[in-house]
């Protein structure tokens, strides 16, 4: 297993770009080719985009940001868009990338990530804790957690 952070290997920006595309349809494709062909020479520690392989195969994503399009401004940085290929989930391998995100979250001067989500019980098996709920742009609300780093 191996993490590749897409700003440390800007190689990886255009095989990012489609994966996170291809793995969350219902965003609007253009926020995430903007988002990570930016995060490569962003002045601070954020966004951070992140790809997990295995062998030579990409089998999941996560992303390290300053907002998930959640009305809780106040908190950040957010991990978002944890991804695992269907055929490898049920095997630990987002605890690659959620401890990465907690790794990088702690390095670049925090000590508490938050995500959102609408997912009950899989964030709490790695130590989130649930703190509220926050409210998107189009109308739904999701769970909000928290985990010290």
């Amino acid at each position: 297993m191996k993490i590749v952070s897409v700003r440390d290997h800007p190689e990886y920006v255009d095989t990012a770009i489609e994966y996170f595309q291809k793995s969350w349809p219902d965003v609007f494709p253009d926020i995430y080719d903007d988002c990570i062909r930016h995060s490569i020479d962003a002045r601070h520690g954020l966004p951070q985009w992140y790809l997990l392989k295995k062998d030579r195969h990409i089998i999941g994503c996560a992303g390290l940001v300053t907002n998930d399009f959640i009305s809780r401004g106040d908190l950040y940085p957010w991990l978002c868009a944890l991804y695992i290929e269907k055929d490898h989930r049920g095997h630990g391998y987002g605890t690659w990338l959620i401890d990465k995100a907690k790794e990088d979250t702690k390095s670049i001067g925090f000590d508490t990530l938050y995500l959102s989500t609408s997912h009950v019980g899989y964030y709490e098996k790695y130590g989130f804790k649930y703190l509220g709920h926050g409210f998107h742009p189009w109308g739904e609300s999701s769970r909000i957690y928290e985990i010290r780093v």
